[in-house]
């Protein structure tokens, strides 16, 4: 699975990429943030996004709705500080499929991913035709 990263600290994506690593996923892209996002995704197709919500130039949230606007099926998992309800609730009315507050624990990593492909996963069986 191809996941892309978009945060502007290089030291969290790197946290966030050896967690990835021992949890088994290799194939990353990176963003610093939501613009340079933006201009992987014309060039690259990720199977998950995890996505800071404060950086410059273009927040995550801004980067969410950006996304949102062509592409509901590509699964998005805002990883951020943010930790107040209206923040999660604005989150997902944006169109995150998964929130994560950090610092977050591998297992809780992992099990966000897992909920969100598999949340995916059904959405697509139950709009295939039959």
């Amino acid at each position: 699975m191809k996941i892309m990263l978009v945060d502007d600290s290089r030291t969290i994506r790197n946290i966030q990429k050896n967690v990835l690593a021992r949890l088994g996923h290799t194939d990353i892209l990176e963003a610093g943030d939501g613009l340079e996002a933006l201009q992987l995704l014309q060039k690259d197709q990720p199977d998950l996004i995890l996505i800071d919500w404060n950086m410059p130039n273009m927040d995550g949230i801004t980067l969410v709705r950006e996304i949102r606007s062509n592409n509901t099926d590509l699964p998005l998992i805002m990883c951020t500080t943010e930790a107040e309800k209206s923040r999660v609730l604005e989150a997902l009315k944006a169109g995150v499929n998964n929130y994560i507050v950090k610092p977050f624990s591998t297992e809780t990593l992992a099990d966000k991913i897992q909920q969100t492909m598999e949340k995916m996963q059904a959405k697509a069986a139950a709009n295939a035709p039959s």
